[in-house]
């Protein structure tokens, strides 16, 4: 597998998105030709293959120092023109090119000669006096002021995707992505593993039969790498999705830790923060990766993102930003854990845009208020309970509050993956077997059952089965 650290540096940019911005900030600058318009992944893969780390660069800095009394041209954004580190703070660095020609456009990639490490830089702004600020994809640790800096004239991007993109199957079926943003790297490592040993990805000679690609940018990762991971993993379910036409499953753990990254640039840029803290580009930063992930006539993109909530505040801008991008959102609960019901989701808390009749059906629609409309009232009878207790309700509430933990102990379901620490087999129940079991707990059909018997088990006839074994024991 490749290093951390290489993984890490998976940055992408849509290279026809930033050509169109290199023209109509540039005039000088040609547009790109119809065939570059129309393939633009394909425009990627060539400029990647225009450039390299070693010799293309050697040469590249020789050529500009041989001519240093002459009127100096260069390709495309500046491309091959050499500069020299004027300033270092942290993951911020300062590049000074000797003329305007030279200057590289905003979202180029720069890449610092003589270090012991590569070192890719971004371009993000234009100070004046040619000198250009960027954000370091990695530690700078080492760099000193005058270390000369290559101007690669393409949008940031990395051979490594060219190899993820050939190893991974090209066959029928779908794609999974997994992009890991800011997270642990045991978490990283034990996925990887993990999906080794359940054969979802293959290695060696069955290489090209894998289904997943992995895309990495731990929390000890400078904060630029961690906020461009996340689009380097869409980038590369984008080209599954447009080249490929496949449906592709895209990952992104976690979505706050893009936010977060973000956030860390914006304060090492010197921009004013908002509310709370966070950059005052939170809504566009987020919009430029949510709304790139879509449906196509050739393919579909399905996102299934892991998002923490600072201090269980689902009012917190980060999330709030995020949750309006997002189709359907399932709450993790403290509360609901610290009752031992998992997976512990909040079925009030949750949402979906496809709770709908006209989706779902009369019969699933009206189950699923049902079920939320038993759990609401049982909520708001919450503080009459721990205030006066349940002999005060009234009996048609003691019957919704008896109802209400029932279902909520039906919610919780043994995991499979989760055998080997529990002991108790997986379930899995259909979605009719579903829907009839929860309108048969509305209805009252289950209401003479005790609720312990609800608790930890699949369908509705395993709860009558645990029930009567319950009876039994009691009874003996």
């Amino acid at each position: 597998m490749a290093s951390r650290r290489v993984l890490s540096s998976l940055l992408r940019s849509s290279s026809a998105r930033s050509a169109a911005k290199f023209g109509s900030r540039n005039p000088r600058l040609p547009s790109p030709s119809p065939a570059r318009r129309a393939a633009p992944f394909g425009d990627i893969l060539g400029r990647v293959a225009e450039y390299s780390t070693s010799s293309p660069a050697n040469s590249a800095a020789a050529g500009p120092a041989k001519d240093e009394g002459k009127k100096k041209s260069y390709d495309y954004g500046g491309k091959g023109a050499i500069g020299k580190v004027c300033q270092v703070i942290g993951a911020i660095v300062d590049v000074r090119f000797e003329d305007q020609e030279g200057l590289p456009p905003i979202m180029t990639s720069l890449e610092v000669q003589d270090h012991p490490t590569r070192l890719v830089l971004e371009v993000s702004h234009h100070l004046g006096q040619n000198v250009v600020r960027t954000i370091a994809m990695d530690g700078t640790e080492g760099l000193v002021r005058g270390r000369r800096v290559l101007n690669t004239g393409a949008p940031i991007t990395t051979v490594l995707i060219m190899e993820l993109i050939n190893n991974v199957a090209k066959a029928h079926g779908g794609f999974s992505v997994f992009a890991g943003v800011g997270e642990r790297t045991r978490e990283g490592n034990d996925l990887y593993r993990e999906m080794i040993e359940s054969g979802v990805i293959k290695l060696g000679e069955k290489q090209s039969e894998s289904k997943c690609a992995l895309v990495y940018g731990q929390m000890n990762e400078p904060p630029g790498a961690r906020a461009r991971v996340g689009l380097t993993g869409l980038t590369v379910a984008e080209y599954f999705r447009d080249a490929e036409g496949q449906d592709v499953l895209l990952f992104i753990d976690n979505i706050f830790r893009f936010t977060q990254a973000n956030s860390e640039v914006s304060a090492l840029l010197g921009r004013i923060p908002s509310a709370v803290g966070y950059q005052p580009t939170l809504a566009s930063d987020l919009g430029a990766l949510q709304e790139r992930i879509t449906t196509t006539k050739k393919g579909s993109i399905t996102s299934v993102q892991a998002i923490y909530v600072p201090a269980d505040d689902l009012t917190d801008p980060a999330p709030a930003t995020t949750f309006a991008h997002l189709d359907a959102t399932t709450v993790l609960s403290r509360q609901i854990s610290e009752l031992g019901i998992y997976p512990a989701v909040d079925p009030l808390d949750s949402t979906s845009r496809m709770l709908s009749p006209h989706i779902l059906g009369e019969e699933h629609y009206n189950t699923a208020r049902g079920v939320q409309k038993v759990l609401q009232n049982y909520k708001n009878l919450q503080d009459i309970i721990a205030i006066l207790g349940m002999d005060e309700l009234s009996e048609d509430d003691k019957l919704t509050v008896a109802r209400a933990r029932k279902i909520q102990r039906f919610l919780s379901q043994p995991f499979h993956v989760a055998e080997i620490f529990t002991g108790a087999p997986g379930k899995y129940v259909d979605l009719k077997e579903n829907i009839n079991s929860f309108q048969g707990l509305l209805d009252g059909k289950y209401d003479d059952l005790p609720e312990q018997s609800f608790y930890m088990v699949g369908g509705i006839d395993e709860v009558v089965a645990k029930a009567e074994k319950i009876s039994k024991e009691a009874a003996a």
